[in-house]
């Protein structure tokens, strides 16, 4: 193995740039070329490849979003397109490739695997946090601190007027934000898709704050009930009760990284060049407990990860 690629694609999320980092870092240690692939898969189809070097991947580490470009790729999705994607991938002497995103980034790269023998890693960069195999994914923990930073603002106009609000949050699939947010900033109530969103309750929720009093609800976007718009119309519809609602929306995924999000990365992007070296092939790498996992790619989204017990009970008991 004497050269390897590394993309980011599907969401950006901050800690990606500490992770491309790492990885032209260690590679270089160990003795390999880096190319870096512009614009994800969109990239890798046609063939916009450039040599990461030191310069290249110096002063990126507190900078939000990917250095290297994103895209959402329709034509990847289809077999000629990932038959075009490989044989750019043969054309630039790749052995190997990191390819680090999220679930619809990790199916892509399962079935370049499959199809052509593309020697390929996958390493969870997504502020989602819904990917199996990792205790967190690149880019959560900045993205839960910047919802919470908000939140906090929102709730001083919530306390000066005594109003209502609904603000909803990012995780179309999953509620970890939502509920890390929603006990961090102490809502009265979180709307996540993972359990049924009760308007009785809500409604005594609010009721029992006081009318006059400030009340937040947090709202996941993939909440049954359609967000955090449709909950403040069916609760002014059903009980006439007006409200305010904010869309944190895709703030949540750029800014500075923090710590945690730098960290991670880097220490993922370093363990992907190990794997690669080490032999390993459609798996991510990721980290329970401390220590580096090895998961396949299929199981990271089959196996979908649940919001944690005890952050559902914490939420309502805190209430």
């Amino acid at each position: 193995m004497k050269r390897i690629a590394v993309f980011t694609s599907g969401g950006d999320a901050p800690g990606m740039n500490a992770h491309i980092r790492a990885v032209e870092r260690t590679a270089g240690k160990r003795g390999l070329e880096v190319i870096g692939i512009i614009g994800g898969y969109a990239g890798m189809i046609a063939g916009h490849f450039e040599v990461l070097d030191r310069i290249r991947t110096a002063n990126i580490l507190d900078r939000g979003g990917t250095v290297l470009k994103t895209s959402r790729c329709e034509e990847f999705m289809h077999p000629d397109g990932r038959t075009k994607a490989a044989e750019q991938l043969v054309k630039h002497g790749i052995d190997a490739v990191i390819a680090c995103g999220g679930d619809g980034t990790f199916s892509g790269a399962h079935f370049l695997n499959a199809e052509h023998g593309v020697t390929i890693i996958g390493t969870p960069g997504t502020i989602d946090n819904d990917l199996s195999g990792t205790d967190y994914t690149i880019g959560y923990d900045t993205a839960i601190n910047t919802a919470t930073a908000a939140i906090d603002k929102i709730r001083d106009t919530a306390d000066s007027h005594g109003r209502l609000f609904f603000i909803e949050v990012m995780g179309r699939h999953a509620g970890f934000i939502a509920m890390d947010v929603g006990v961090a900033t102490g809502a009265e109530y979180v709307a996540v898709h993972e359990t049924l969103t009760d308007i009785e309750v809500l409604y005594q929720r609010i009721i029992a704050q006081g009318l006059d009093s400030r009340t937040i609800v947090i709202v996941g976007e993939g909440d049954e009930l359609g967000g955090a718009y449709e909950l403040s119309r069916t609760m002014e519809e059903r009980y006439g009760l007006a409200s305010k609602v904010s869309i944190l929306g895709h703030m949540q995924r750029g800014g500075s990284p923090t710590v945690r999000d730098r960290v991670l990365g880097a220490r993922l992007g370093a363990a992907a060049v190990d794997a690669l070296l080490e032999g390993y092939s459609n798996v991510m790498i990721g980290e329970i407990g401390g220590s580096i996992t090895y998961v396949p790619l299929r199981e990271t989204w089959e196996n979908r990860k649940q919001v944690p017990q005890y952050l559902l009970e914490l939420a309502h008991l805190l209430v």
